[in-house]
């Protein structure tokens, strides 16, 4: 699938690994992921993005632990939230799994979800995605939106059983329906590209616009969205807001957004034309891209070079070098 490294865990990680290449390889990256037990280190970045429940903030630990001692679900929810992020203790998966479970068993949806995501990513357990989906759906059909969402991922990717757009689109959404915003922009994907269900850009540009305007910053999204507007597929043609959105997910650092916006600034479609920003948003694309992608980005930014005064070569590479700067700190 063209966008199947879907959220997860790679949307967190956007700054550290290329997005093109994510997208380039498909499910690879998400398989990656998946395949290896993640590092307690890098399992609690994941656990900032909130794929499982969030340690109280107030509560004092005892209190807390007493309470979970008594046997509360949300007090072991929490507290196991606490060792699996590290937070106030070292961090411990094997108490985290212990006191998901002991809350889980209690049918309380918000440990199901952080007990199915402990087993899809191999945190304090070994990988086991079946369980996992076992987890998810226990919280799902009780209306966890997380978990609806997690659920959908793994029949969207074949991950515990077999590839099922159908079920995908089914409990995305469901999340979706809820207000979830990652499962709003995952059902807008299974639209554009006709998976699970007839494929129809209306219907996707709506489900893209409604999880932008819920504040989710996925450059994919933002570049959907752009030509989108450009190409006019599932709404009026608006070259204007094409280039706004390319450059939503440019400045995220997207090479193919950069491509267009550049592309834009070259011809003049949505915005005013500009050699000097054309070439900046190209040789930033070159600088961002992987594989065969970036020969064709490079063989572009050859191209805007012949057009150019020597004065603007000069403005262009030093904005380009500005932006390479602040990305590289």
């Amino acid at each position: 699938m063209r966008t199947a490294f879907k959220l997860s865990v790679l949307r967190l990680l956007r700054q550290a690994v290329d997005l093109d290449l994510w997208m380039a390889r498909g499910p690879f990256m998400a398989k990656t992921a998946k395949s290896t037990r993640l590092s307690a280190a890098l399992l609690a970045l994941v656990c900032l993005w909130c794929r499982g429940a969030q340690a109280p903030a107030q509560e004092p630990l005892e209190a807390l632990r007493e309470r979970a001692e008594k046997g509360s679900p949300d007090a072991q929810t929490a507290l196991g939230a606490i060792y699996r992020d590290g937070l106030g203790v070292p961090q411990n998966l094997g108490e985290a799994v212990r006191w998901f479970r002991q809350a889980a068993a209690q049918g309380y949806a918000e440990a199901e979800n952080s007990l199915g995501f402990l087993y899809d990513y191999g945190g304090g357990v070994p990988i086991d995605h079946q369980e996992a989906a076992s987890w998810y759906r226990k919280a799902a059909v009780q209306g966890h939106a997380e978990a609806q969402l997690n659920l959908g991922w793994l029949y969207d990717n074949g991950q515990g059983f077999p590839v099922d757009h159908t079920e995908a689109v089914r409990w995305y959404r469901k999340a979706a329906e809820q207000g979830n915003a990652d499962a709003a922009f995952d059902l807008g994907v299974m639209y554009e590209e006709g998976q699970g269900v007839a494929q129809d850009y209306v219907e996707a540009a709506r489900w893209y616009r409604r999880a932008a305007d819920q504040g989710i910053h996925i450059a994919q999204l933002q570049l959907s969205l752009g030509r989108m507007y450009a190409s006019g597929r599932g709404m009026a043609r608006d070259r204007t807001e094409a280039a706004r959105w390319y450059r939503k997910a440019a400045d995220l650092g997207l090479a193919s957004a950069q491509y267009e916006l550049s592309m834009a600034y070259s011809s003049g479609l949505g915005v005013p034309p500009d050699r000097v920003a054309a070439y900046e948003w190209m040789d930033l694309a070159v600088f961002r891209a992987r594989g065969p992608i970036r020969e064709k980005y490079s063989a572009a930014r050859d191209a805007l070079t012949a057009r150019m005064t020597p004065e603007q070569l000069a403005e262009a590479r030093r904005r380009a070098n500005e932006w390479k700067a602040k990305w590289r700190n």
